[in-house]
């Protein structure tokens, strides 16, 4: 196979994850749904294999000193657990009405 470029390893990422979380999805069914033998017999060798070209694929985002992110545990998005991208805040109405109180609310005494 070519050599792909990052940015085609990630959509190949993108494509194993999601292709493997469907086939996962579908053996859980299939093992909740029988006794507990019928969930020993039933393999998750279903799951698709892992593409060899994306062994080692790194998290590849720039850290502060700007060199690349070394991580090789990726997460759904393709990045490291440290570079997933920031936080989007609350979202809900309890969040945020939540979120307003910090550094408002009172402290709650120990005796």
């Amino acid at each position: 196979m070519a050599d792909l470029t990052d940015k085609q390893k990630r959509l190949l990422w993108y494509r194993h994850h999601k292709e493997s979380t469907m086939a996962f999805n579908a053996w859980w069914e299939f093992a909740m749904a029988r006794p507990s033998s019928a969930f020993r017999q039933a393999s998750v060798s279903v799951l698709p294999r892992f593409p060899e070209i994306l062994r080692g694929l790194a998290c590849g985002a720039r850290t502060r000193s700007g060199t690349p992110c070394k991580l090789r545990s990726l997460c759904l998005n393709g990045r490291c657990n440290l570079h997933g991208g920031m936080s989007t805040g609350p979202t809900t109405t309890e969040g945020k009405a939540r979120s307003a109180l910090n550094g408002n609310a009172r402290k709650k005494r120990t005796p």
